[in-house]
Order: C-alpha cells, then sequence, then structure tokens
C-alpha cells in the first residue's frame, strides 16, 4: 500500500475494488485489530470513492454525516444531492445508492439494526425519517420539530434518540412510536451525545456558552450540571465559548468530553466536572464548513469534523488538510494548551471524520470518501 496520498486507491462505485482485508477477533485462528495506540501514527489513505453518477461537469456533491453500524462493517454517508451511500467496510466497495429526492436527507445514523437508518428531512418538513435500506422502504416518520434538526443521537444500547432543533427543542423518541416520549426546551440545543453507559445525555448550547447534562430517567427535573464553556474555554478566546461549535462526544471510557469548533482549537473537558483538561490546538487552518447552527461564512453545515479514538485515548480532526491527532493522555502545558503527537498527510480537505467502532480502520470526507488503514511499512 502506498503511503502517499497521491497514490490511493480511487475506487469510484463501478470501479472493481479488492478488498481491505480487515480482521478483528473472531476465534483463535483468526487475526485480532491492533492496540490502537500502536497503530495511530501509521494511518494512511487507502481507498478514495469518487461518484460516478455525476453528470459530466457537475461538481461532486459535499459528504454530510459519516456513520458506522454496530458490527462496524457498513459505512453511510448522506450527501447533498439528496442522497444516501453504503459502503462494504470489510470488501472495501460502494454497496448502494438511496435517493430522497423528495424529502432531502442529512446527518443519517444507523439503528442498531444495520438494515435501518433514520436521518433528517431538508425538504418540505423537518421529520425524522425511519427508512429500512434492503428496499428503501419508510417504516415511520417522526413528526413534531418546527425547525431544521441540527443533531441525533442514538441512545448507545437501545433504539432511543434524541434530536436536536434549530426551533430550541430536544426530543427524547423511541424508535417504536412515532410520537416523541420527552421534551425540553432550551436555548438553541444544537448538539446532543450519550454517555457510554446510556444513563446520561448531554446538550450543548453554543449561544448560552453552556453544556447541560441529564439523567436520562429523570430529565423532566432538568439538568443536574451545568457546565459553563466560557468558564472553562482556557486560553480560547471569549467568542469561541459561544458560536462556532461542531460536535458534542463522550469518550467511550466516560472520562471526557470533546466539544468540537471551527475555530483555532477543540476543547477536552472533564466529563464529572466540566473543567477543561486541554484546549486541542490546531495546527492549521480549520475546514470550511459552518457551524451548526450558522447560515453565513462556509459552504455546507458541520456534521463534526473531530472524533475520539474507540478507546478514547486520543482526538482525531480533520482541517482545511491533514489529519490531525492528539493524545488526550499527555499532560498539556501550563495554559493547558495541548498540540498534536500526528499530523498525517492529506492532500484533500477533511470536513468530516469518523472512527470504525470495531476496526482499525477511519473515514474522512468532504466531497469524496476516504478510508484510512494503518500502513505497517511506514
Amino acid at each position: 500500500m502506498a503511503s502517499t496520498p497521491m497514490d490511493i486507491d480511487d475506487a469510484s462505485p463501478a470501479a472493481a475494488t479488492p478488498s481491505l482485508n480487515i480482521t478483528r477477533t473472531l476465534g483463535a485462528n483468526v487475526s485480532s485489530t491492533a492496540v490502537v495506540s500502536d497503530v495511530i501514527s501509521l494511518f494512511r489513505p487507502t481507498k478514495l470513492f469518487r461518484r460516478d453518477d455525476i453528470k459530466e461537469g457537475k461538481p461532486q456533491p459535499h459528504i454530510l454525516s459519516i456513520d458506522f453500524d454496530d458490527p462496524g462493517e457498513l459505512c453511510m454517508t448522506s450527501e447533498s444531492d439528496e442522497t444516501i451511500q453504503l459502503y462494504s467496510v470489510k470488501e472495501g466497495r460502494h454497496d448502494k445508492s438511496l435517493l430522497s429526492k423528495k424529502y432531502g436527507v442529512r446527518l443519517a445514523k444507523f439503528t442498531h439494526t444495520s438494515s435501518s437508518i433514520i436521518y433528517a428531512s431538508t425538504k418540505q418538513n423537518d421529520a425524522i425519517r425511519y427508512l429500512a435500506t434492503h428496499d428503501n422502504s419508510f417504516i415511520r416518520y417522526f413528526e413534531g420539530h418546527e425547525g431544521a434538526v441540527t443533531n441525533l443521537a442514538m441512545h448507545p444500547g437501545s433504539d432511543n434518540f434524541i434530536s436536536c432543533s434549530i426551533d430550541n427543542t430536544v426530543r427524547i423518541w423511541n424508535i417504536g412510536t412515532k410520537q416523541w416520549t420527552g421534551k425540553l426546551y432550551l436555548n438553541s440545543p444544537y448538539l446532543s451525545a450519550w454517555d457510554p453507559s446510556g444513563n446520561i445525555f448531554a446538550v450543548a448550547s453554543p449561544t448560552s456558552g453552556s453544556i447541560l447534562l441529564y439523567d436520562y430517567r429523570n430529565y423532566e427535573k432538568g439538568p443536574f450540571s451545568i457546565f459553563d464553556v466560557l468558564k472553562a474555554r482556557g486560553p480560547a478566546d471569549a467568542e469561541a465559548a459561544f458560536r462556532g461549535w461542531t460536535k458534542l462526544e463522550f469518550s467511550n471510557d466516560g472520562k471526557h468530553i470533546l466539544l468540537g469548533s471551527r475555530g483555532a482549537g477543540h476543547f477536552l473537558l472533564d466529563a464529572f466536572d466540566g473543567s477543561l483538561k486541554a484546549y486541542l490546538k490546531k495546527p492549521g487552518a480549520s475546514t470550511r464548513r459552518l457551524a451548526v447552527g450558522e447560515t453565513e461564512g462556509g459552504t455546507v453545515e458541520s456534521s463534526g469534523e473531530c472524533c475520539f479514538s474507540p478507546d478514547g485515548h486520543f482526538v482525531l480532526s480533520g482541517a482545511r488538510s491533514d489529519l490531525v491527532i492528539w493524545d488526550t493522555l499527555t499532560t498539556p502545558s501550563g495554559d493547558k494548551v495541548l498540540d498534536p503527537v500526528h499530523v498525517l498527510e492529506e492532500k484533500r480537505e477533511t470536513a468530516v471524520v469518523a472512527y470504525n467502532p470495531r476496526f482499525n480502520m477511519i473515514a474522512t470526507a468532504d466531497q469524496e470518501l476516504v478510508f484510512w488503514l494503518p500502513d505497517p511499512h511506514v
């Protein structure tokens, strides 16, 4: 496998694509996935997917979101041309295109069944749609939002999910019924995330500069804790505490919260008291995507250009170029600034980033999807 982006395998949907030979621990005779810290510096762009169904002269659509199913064997993108694209991770190939021309599509998420997904509408109304991917048929519509949905977060252990919207509500849903089961009224509740236990969820409100934590069993009583990002911003300017937020995520060990920003860095917060553990300083320019809820100053809205590695040890981030990696176990400088431990070369913009939950494999995108694998020959 070549180690430079210029030589990566170009795999348009119609092209013949060799297997990526990804393995995990499946039995005594099957090789296991390596420890993340052993391979994190070895990732290289391995396969590029370029849509070949786009008419000549037309630009490639923007990829709005990336998600993996629970087994890590399928990768899904939602795209600005109102399509959903499905890819086989193990085979390294494009599997299927699903059209949503009538309703539009963004923020596509797998349920805990790999053959069904939910996604937010962008046309006609602001409903969330529940789709069976095997025949592209709708199972249910989740209606109630009166403004664009800005975030969808699946419960880690069940098919309940949270939706956030510019209508200043957060809604909690059970996938078995079309009526929301809970509703919170908040100022700009644009991002949400579940802790790994599924007992706590967080909601991020950029205009109030706060992250609110709720007990899932008693959320009607209000947040049990409120983290003040302005207070915890460290060396970031005050403006970064009130705008430009792109991602909210708990680490899988439950110790940290990642608040992504399109500013000069991301915020790594203590999940228990909201204090700043580190300001993850970016070495170069951020992506050109809009932050959640923004309407001016970019191309299309971000759904998250940063994420934790599955073990919570590292944070990965896209940028105008390159893939940037921070070690969360490293002690930051006196002013809480933490510089990257690795900057992996990538000449394309990396505006959306996702780490496979089961394999050492990363997906990045802007207008083309790229699979990354560790190169043992580096």
